[in-house]
């Protein structure tokens, strides 16, 4: 084939290139793992296996095998199997592993069994980026998106769908026991076919009935009236045109790089507890003692408002509409105005509306307000359908009301919530792929979900400050964290001499 580029033949012996090393070039961001996972004390972040045993057969070090899921994350290989064929074949894992090839049992297990150590390699990275300046801002976004767990849909069953479910398989029987009795009209060779068939069908569907019906105990016992068979903690969750099952997965995300600062997996099919945990848990990751938090009006809750309140967390977010007053065209609440000093609403007439009774309301203390002048009141109809118009007050609604106020202070915060939240889901998830998680269970999906976070923090610096500009930035800040670690035992030593 003349004039196109010749290749080798393959049983051309080489001796150049000599080492491993001049198949990966310096940018290459294999050396930013590399030098990332070998600049951290894995023993301090939990990981099993640091320290080798005695006897028995020597095991891989956490470290090459931390190597290869970071890598294989980056690069969109998930599954044990495929990260133990790249070992054998990718050249980047045999420069990044010193050519081990672990088997997908060992790749696995290790995921399975150092869950919180790689969560905490994934918190440790968001220091980094503290200390390399990465995170200026006391500002996060929050936010939840629904991902998918291996658990089919038709493997989940709640009251209503095992109903339904049953009515289904009820009436197929019905059907087949139909057609069953008109076989007498048809030859004897086509009734010995088709009966045989039938009743196989019919053996099958009894079957399944049986089954469903034995797990309408389980269910009764769930406290959330729902069960999944192949992912016990999986539960039903609803999206936007239809539901999934699956995994809630929460984050807080700072503004300016778009950074995920912490996150959390849970099974709650609302936000409405979510939004202090995270608050809380981006607080301490960013390391300030104060912080703006924002997330749309999902998460709103008195209590979590009250709960960042007292953390020191500044909190944006919108009230949702819990009435249909404005829809009937009467007067909502926030068209009463409280008067602090005198605990008192006044109404759009101008009435006062005094405290007159205290109450629960799930829990919560609560306050009823109303006048006795309703009945004469000119704007009667516009107000209320009943006797008189109530108002009712959390204890600390004085919290919601100054939260309010800031956001129609603030309405470029909300812009800020669509600009800055959406981006890092988007990302995880056409990185992730159709079918989101591989493992089953809260707890490794957590791990799952660390490593795909770490990934993407990865990532996002890489682009930011460049692989060569990241690499400069690790070996100075591991050399001055050594040399400071050597000079506090070096002061240790003289001071238990004298």
């Amino acid at each position: 084939m003349k004039r196109f580029v010749q290749g080798e033949a393959r049983t051309q012996m080489s001796l150049i290139p000599e080492c491993l090393d001049d198949y990966v070039s310096e940018d290459n961001p294999v050396r930013v793992v590399e030098a990332f996972i070998d600049g951290i004390d894995l023993g301090r972040l939990g990981f099993t296996g640091v320290v080798p045993q005695v006897t028995g057969r020597p095991a891989y070090h956490p470290s090459i095998m931390l190597k290869i899921y970071v890598y294989g994350y980056l690069n969109r290989i998930h599954s044990s199997r495929r990260l133990e064929r790249e070992c054998q074949r990718n050249v980047e894992l045999m420069w990044l592993t010193g050519r081990l090839a672990p088997d997908f049992k060992t790749i696995a297990n290790f995921r399975k069994d150092n869950g919180q150590g790689v969560r905490r390699v994934c918190k440790e990275f968001v220091v980094l980026c503290r200390k390399l300046n990465l995170i200026s801002q006391s500002t996060v976004v929050i936010d939840g998106s629904k991902f998918k767990a291996v658990n089919n849909r038709d493997r989940n069953y709640t009251v209503g769908k095992l109903k339904r479910r049953r009515e289904e398989l009820e009436r197929s029987i019905e059907r087949y026991f139909y057609r069953l009795d008109k076989m007498d009209q048809k030859s004897p060779e086509v009734v010995e076919v088709q009966a045989s068939m039938l009743k196989e069908k019919i053996a099958s569907l009894k079957e399944a009935l049986v089954e469903l019906n034995a797990l309408e105990p389980e269910l009764d016992k769930a406290e959330d009236k729902q069960i999944s068979l192949t992912d016990p903690e999986a539960r039903s969750l609803r999206t936007r045109g239809t539901g999934i099952v699956g995994y809630n997965v929460q984050t807080a995300v700072e503004p300016d790089n778009h950074l995920i600062v912490a996150h959390e997996v849970t099974n709650q099919f609302n936000d409405h507890r979510q939004l202090s945990p995270m608050a809380i848990a981006a607080k301490e990751a960013m390391g300030v003692e104060e912080l703006d938090a924002v997330a749309d009006r999902g998460y709103f809750k008195g209590e979590e408002v009250l709960a960042c309140d007292e953390a020191g967390i500044t909190v944006y977010v919108p009230r949702p509409r819990t009435s249909n007053n404005k829809a009937k065209g009467l007067y909502d609440k926030e068209d009463f105005h409280y008067i602090a000093e005198d605990d008192e609403y006044r109404c759009p007439a101008g009435e006062r509306l005094r405290r007159r009774t205290n109450t629960h309301d799930r829990g919560k203390p609560m306050a009823r307000y109303w006048t006795l002048n309703c009945g004469g009141c000119a704007l009667k109809p516009q107000c209320t359908t009943g006797k008189e118009r109530r108002v009712s007050r959390w204890e600390r609604e004085d919290v919601l009301d100054a939260m309010r106020e800031r956001v129609d202070r603030r309405p470029d915060m909300m812009r800020l919530r669509r600009d800055t939240v959406e981006h890092p889901f988007g990302t995880l998830k056409r990185w992730m792929g159709a079918e989101h998680f591989l493992t089953k269970g809260l707890h490794n999906v957590g791990t799952e979900m660390s490593l795909q976070v770490l990934a993407y923090n990865l990532k996002r610096v890489m682009n930011i400050l460049g692989v060569e500009g990241l690499l400069r930035e690790l070996y100075a800040l591991f050399i001055a964290l050594f040399f400071a670690s050597e000079c506090s035992m070096a002061q240790y030593a003289e001071s238990q001499s004298h």
